[in-house]
């Protein structure tokens, strides 16, 4: 069982068209589909909080930053 998340823009016919590949020919499968409309805004791709902490290089690194400054007193 596999799942497949895409985004697809329908066409002017208000269809969205799917070409799923898979990997038996001639075989009947049963296909399960959900359709949400995207909501508006920034959407992270799953797992993407994750990918913190993931880079392997040495040369990438966080350089040292100077002291912070004094806090300031409020009345």
């Amino acid at each position: 069982m596999s799942n497949i998340i895409l985004t697809s823009k329908s066409d002017a016919d208000r269809k969205l068209h799917l070409e799923i590949p898979v990997d038996a020919p001639d075989t009947e499968f049963e296909v399960e589909v959900a359709v949400r409309q995207k909501s508006p805004g920034c959407a992270l791709p799953p797992d993407y909080f994750s990918l913190i902490g993931s880079i392997n290089d040495d040369t990438f690194f966080r350089h040292p930053q100077g002291p912070l400054p004094d806090p300031v007193e409020l009345d």
